[in-house]
């Protein structure tokens, strides 16, 4: 009798640690579980106008990076500004319409929402330098490469793929080992 009652309080232990371990494992597959990332725009190159032979490194710099929603943008720039624009405005260092404006020296933005998002310099001659970026923001759920628009005339290496498969593959075969264990102990138990 007190095998058997030994024996129940095992697997239901084991039945209880499994579900927590299956209801975290899914929670992170799903994207429930979300590490907000912050990027500093331009690296260490921060927000400022590029040279005359780099003016296509805010392009290059997007699409090294994958933006999820809840991620931030902090431009870091001395003496310059950060204008959040439309697409027309984007592509034509215009300001005049634009969303928000900042000229502070430090601003984050948040990534609230999938889709594109469009920023240049308040100076025009800065942005048709090449100081202007377009990043494409992810869903929670979505999985294929990132695609960024880059200016006309300019060609974008490929993207890097992300670190976000190999997390994945990651959290898949610690689900299959969680299940490897329990059906092992459960085979003992029996």
């Amino acid at each position: 009798m007190q095998t058997t009652t030994m024996n129940i309080t095992k697997m239901t232990s084991l039945v209880v640690f499994f579900c927590i371990c299956f209801i975290i494992t899914v929670a992170s597959m799903n994207g429930l579980v979300i590490a907000e990332r912050v990027f500093k725009v331009g690296d260490v190159f921060g927000w400022q106008e590029p040279g005359q032979n780099s003016s296509s490194l805010y392009a290059q710099w997007a699409t090294r990076n994958r933006f999820q929603v809840g991620d931030s943008l902090s431009f870091d720039y001395k003496n310059d500004s950060v204008i959040e624009v439309n697409k027309w405005g984007y592509y034509h260092c215009d300001a005049s319409k634009h969303i928000v404006a900042f000229n502070n020296g430090n601003r984050v933005f948040k990534l609230d929402k999938s889709g594109l998002f469009y920023y240049i310099s308040g100076t025009p001659s800065h942005c048709k330098n090449g100081q202007r970026l377009l990043v494409e923001v992810m869903g929670l759920h979505h999985h294929s490469p990132p695609f960024i628009a880059a200016p006309p005339g300019y060609l974008a290496p490929s993207p890097q793929l992300s670190s976000g498969v190999s997390v994945s593959g990651t959290l898949g075969s610690l689900s299959m080992a969680l299940m490897a264990t329990l059906i092992a102990l459960l085979w003992s138990l029996a």
